[in-house]
């Protein structure tokens, strides 16, 4: 992969990093405040620690996804990017373009789905 490509998707997962990490911070700073008090009954109390959840699950989700886009930028320093880390070949521009993060080529990823769904 030649400098200009791999400056480009650097610049892409360092974008996505930041982007994640201000979403992180707002969620501490705005949506994790709940006060039961303001609330006036059980229900509105119920939806809102509901909501509260799924919140931090998405950004428990975000946490694994921050985790690979550093192991990507990692990469990209060794010169192992765009490199599958099983059969070695190289990863097409196409599906780093769709998910800059993967390790896998894609007739990797299918054999590896394909294991997944075996062992279910």
């Amino acid at each position: 992969m030649n400098k200009k490509d791999l400056k480009r998707f650097k610049t892409m997962l360092e974008e996505s990093k930041r982007q994640l990490l201000a979403s992180a911070k707002k969620t501490l700073s705005e949506e994790s405040s709940f006060d039961t008090n303001e609330l006036p009954d059980e229900i509105d109390q119920a939806s809102s620690e509901y909501q509260q959840s799924m919140i931090f699950r998405l950004r428990d989700r975000e946490k694994f996804l921050l985790a690979k886009i550093d192991k990507a930028l990692a990469r990209i320093e060794s010169g192992a990017f765009g490199i599958c880390e099983r059969c070695e070949e190289e990863i097409s521009p196409k599906r780093l373009e769709a998910r800059p993060v993967t390790t896998l080529c894609i007739r990797c990823k299918e054999e590896q789905e394909q294991a997944e769904k075996s062992f279910g």
